[in-house]
């Protein structure tokens, strides 16, 4: 049976005399209460050729005219293809460098995968799949941007366990004999990213299709960042499928997604603990998540005003830390309809907050390891929302190569 986990896209990039710095902006699901800051970027991109135009800012969504917004960006993609603002570079990967405004380098490639090795629901069998619990009411207004749409312009990073450094790094350190595709800063604080062209397609799925059958797990990638959008990705591919021939299911370009693959291990991945605070809460709440975990370990913390901090005995893996104790709370919030949770980043802000209300509890959660995770989602398990973050806002994928995805 052939590896089709991975294939070559056809990528397309901006023509030279393009502003690249104005062209690439921030994944559309970041600043989503901040429309100040779209307000301010349209401002500054104005009627020059940028992704701004080709995308739907979630800060604008009910805040515009949908239908007419969705129309005016597929507008837009027909306009620039055929302006040729935007061509096709040929069949390639992109190897990824990308330096956040935080001082942190990230390595990733671009690359396509393929779709029917794809599902976020469990007890499917596939060879990627989803790390976070994905809510189905979030795909079809994505679905409506994407149902007409020539391109795509992923934001999607997906994530792949080679310890080993085998397949991104020798590239990178190699970068100096491959072809400059860009160089530049990127807008609003985005830091500055560079792009090499990759040739050597078939000989880098070969390192992938060897690194999936050496870990024996079953599983290629888990998507990292961007669930949603694959997850649409998939929706309308299963709808497109509907139309096809089996001839022409084989290759067309709606079935695979163009993603950026990174290595789990690259030290540009971080994996940032998400922790949690209850409003409205009472004494049952702390003694019971006392009693959650039978573990040695101390991992997880409560944090109250009375009681200040202490540790929950809890198990060694994160991932089924984040399980264990979402369900429990999910339950808890069902039956104290006065219980309100939010969800915060750092550890000292979730405690001042804390600090602040009085019948609050906070719950203070552990990273996510990175030994941990690919064990977790390859048992057919997903972590709750709200798992972990990949860095700050400003540190997402911002929009830059896409792919044709109509036949």
């Amino acid at each position: 049976m052939s590896f089709n986990i991975v294939k070559a896209p056809h990528i397309y990039l901006p023509r030279k005399e393009v502003d690249l710095t104005k062209y690439a902006v921030i994944a559309c699901d970041q600043f989503t209460s901040q429309k100040e800051y779209w307000d301010k970027l349209k401002d500054e991109i104005g009627n020059n050729v940028s992704t701004f135009h080709m995308v739907f800012p979630e800060a604008y969504l009910n805040k515009v005219d949908n239908d007419q917004y969705i129309n005016g960006i597929n507008k837009k993609i027909d306009l620039y293809l055929a302006n040729k603002d935007i061509v096709d570079i040929g069949e390639c990967f992109v190897l990824v460098e990308r330096v956040t405004s935080f001082g942190v380098r990230r390595l990733g490639l671009i690359i396509s995968i393929d779709l029917e090795e794809y599902s976020y629901k469990r007890n499917v069998p596939c060879s990627i799949k989803a790390s976070e619990a994905t809510i189905e009411e979030r795909i079809p207004p994505r679905l409506k941007i994407r149902k007409d749409a020539a391109i795509e312009l992923p934001h999607t990073l997906v994530l792949f366990d080679d310890k080993e450094k085998s397949i991104v790094e020798p590239l990178y350190a190699n970068r100096d004999k491959l072809p400059l595709l860009y160089d530049f800063e990127l807008n609003a604080d985005g830091g500055h990213i560079r792009g090499y062209r990759l040739d050597n397609t078939k000989e880098i799925i070969k390192q992938f299709e060897d690194l999936y059958h050496k870990d024996n797990s079953g599983l290629m990638f888990i998507v990292g960042d961007g669930n949603h959008s694959l997850a649409t990705a998939k929706a309308h591919w299963e709808n497109v499928k509907k139309t096809l021939s089996k001839e022409e299911i084989e290759n067309h370009p709606a079935r695979y997604a163009l993603v950026e693959a990174n290595n789990i291990y690259d030290d540009g991945i971080i994996f940032e603990p998400i922790h949690r605070i209850l409003f409205n809460c009472d004494d049952s709440l702390t003694k019971g998540l006392m009693k959650l975990m039978d573990g040695n370990y101390e991992k997880c913390h409560i944090y109250t005003q009375k009681f200040g901090k202490q540790p929950i005995k809890s198990v060694k893996n994160a991932a089924e830390i984040y399980q264990k104790v979402q369900a429990y709370l999910d339950e808890y919030l069902s039956k104290h309809p006065q219980c309100e949770i939010d969800f915060v980043h750092d550890e000292s802000s979730v405690i001042e907050i804390a600090n602040k209300h009085k019948d609050s509890l906070a719950v203070i959660m552990p990273a996510v390891g990175k030994d941990d995770i690919f064990v977790f989602v390859a048992k057919d398990m997903v972590l709750p929302r709200k798992s972990f973050s990949m860095g700050h806002a400003s540190e997402k994928r911002y929009y830059l190569e896409s792919k044709k995805i109509i036949g």
